[in-house]
């Protein structure tokens, strides 16, 4: 019994590390899907806003605020910035890809370990948006 507890525990200290540590590769994160609408996903969520100009610039401003939030790839000049924002107890990374369109701003935040995110991306997209509001 003590080796199965022991086990257990080390299988879950594995995982730990790997949620943490595990390589990302900015070519399988860095895009978006063809089409973004205003919708919830099981693994994330997507969103539409009006921005105007320097819309881009003032919402990385933001999305880099946000604790444990670094960028992934991409950048405000080209129009398209993807950042990694990690969990705060198990560092479980979720990704956000933020795009220029015209007067408009899409995201897109999609978890990469498991099927549903609890809507935990649909929650820090709409925080992010209010900020925008203001």
């Amino acid at each position: 019994m003590k080796w199965l507890v022991l086990g257990v525990i080390g299988i879950a200290v594995a995982l730990g590390v790997y949620v943490r540590l595990a390589p990302t590769d900015p070519g399988r994160w860095h895009k978006m899907p063809g089409a973004v609408t205003n919708r919830d996903l099981t693994g994330g969520a997507m969103r539409v806003v009006g921005a105007g100009d320097g819309g881009l610039a003032w919402m990385d401003e933001i999305i880099r605020a946000t604790p444990r939030t670094e960028v992934l790839a991409g950048s405000v000049e080209s129009g398209m910035v993807t950042y990694v924002t990690r969990s705060k107890v198990f560092g479980f990374p979720d990704y956000t890809t933020v795009r220029a369109t015209g007067p408009q701003l899409e995201l897109y935040g999609r978890l990469r370990f498991g099927k549903s995110d609890m809507g935990v991306n649909a929650a820090r997209l709409d925080r992010w948006l209010k900020a925008f509001a203001e």
